[in-house]
């Protein structure tokens, strides 16, 4: 993973890229195709274990985290979006300074974590959130719905984003940490490719105040965790332009294999510039974290938008070579062409992202 990236990493970097392929495929390969909502729901829990048990799910640089996820992307695209709601669920407490034991249980694997920000009108438009809060002694109680939130009953806890009571706009929004007996489970929300998802309600719901400034620690997470979601992008990527390769080796139509052919030759070059040029921009991005700057927001929108574009292009290229193969439900360009839609949404849309560029070199 680190050929033609040097530059980027450290010397440690490239044994732990090792660790993390032999991981993936040992460990993850396990979840790499759960059939339908209710065996990805079993799954996870196991996966998360699995996780903790191996030391994964401890802070990590940017670039290891980035790494973790190409590696289990490759694999397991469920098994990768355990790890980022694990990841969503735990750096908030982290930024808070929490001292109550779930961020160590969920470090260790032994409880799973959920991130409850979107509401039906309230999607990219955070500071629309509705879900209220009402300070009950020295606790707080929460009233409203989120929905598309990842371990909807699942979670053993979630980290939630409500509104003050009486309070506007996004100072107005605080976070906090909800345990799973005071949530309410409303129901999955089925996706084509399966993945634990559904929707919540409180219903006076006790919670504990993590931060005033809900808004910030909110942001503050998806910048930590937003950088990775390229690197899963190349991992998806990387995996579909592999298995197009082997195929167009092997598979002969006329008389000769279609790595033969000119229009096949174009279409693996095409796939490799933008896989190559997605990590790039990924592990540039995750290096200038790692050395400080934590403000590259500009590098990280560019990163997420071109990772994820580009994955979608090259999965759907993938397919094309594959023909008919490629459609069949046990094969792995289909799992990937199903997964890789919803990077292109979560955590900042493309759109989002290239509002965020447009801004940068505008100021």
């Amino acid at each position: 993973m680190i050929d033609g990236l040097e530059a980027f990493f450290e010397s440690r970097h490239r044994g732990v890229a090792e660790e993390l392929t032999r991981f993936a495929q040992t460990q993850m390969n396990a979840f790499a195709s759960a059939h339908d909502d209710a065996e990805a729901r079993a799954q996870t829990p196991e996966a998360v274990r699995l996780m903790g048990r191996a030391g994964w799910l401890q802070p990590q640089d940017s670039r290891t985290l980035c790494l973790f996820r190409e590696a289990v992307a490759a694999v397991s695209p469920l098994a990768d979006a355990v790890f980022a709601i694990q990841g969503l669920a735990s750096v908030p407490l982290r930024l808070s300074g929490y001292d109550g034991p779930w961020l160590e249980r969920a470090s260790r694997g032994e409880a799973v974590g959920g991130f409850a920000m979107t509401e039906p009108e309230a999607g990219s438009d955070v500071a629309n959130i509705q879900t209220l809060a009402r300070p009950d002694g020295d606790r707080w109680r929460l009233s409203g719905r989120k929905w598309l939130i990842s371990n909807a009953g699942l979670a053993d806890f979630y980290v939630v984003f409500a509104r003050f009571e009486g309070a506007e706009g996004s100072r107005g929004i605080g976070g906090f940490l909800v345990e799973k007996e005071a949530v309410h489970f409303v129901g999955p929300q089925v996706l084509s490719a399966p993945h634990p998802l559904g929707q919540l309600e409180f219903r006076d719901s006790p919670a504990r105040l993590l931060d005033k400034e809900g808004f910030k620690l909110g942001m503050r997470t998806l910048d930590t965790m937003r950088v990775s979601v390229a690197a899963a992008a190349c991992g998806m990527a990387g995996r579909a332009l592999n298995e197009a390769i082997l195929h167009a080796k092997t598979r002969r139509q006329f008389g000769q294999s279609l790595s033969e052919f000119q229009l096949i030759q174009a279409k693996l070059a095409q796939m490799a510039l933008a896989l190559e040029s997605s990590r790039l921009l990924t592990y540039r991005a995750a290096w200038q974290r790692d050395q400080g700057q934590q403000r590259n927001t500009r590098e990280v929108a560019m990163a997420k938008a071109q990772a994820t574009e580009q994955a979608q292009f090259v999965i759907d290229q993938a397919m094309q070579i594959l023909g008919g193969k490629g459609m069949l439900a046990d094969s792995p360009v289909e799992h990937l062409y199903r997964a890789v839609r919803a990077l292109r949404i979560y955590e900042g849309t493309t759109e989002v992202q290239y509002l965020i560029i447009a801004k940068g070199l505008l100021s």
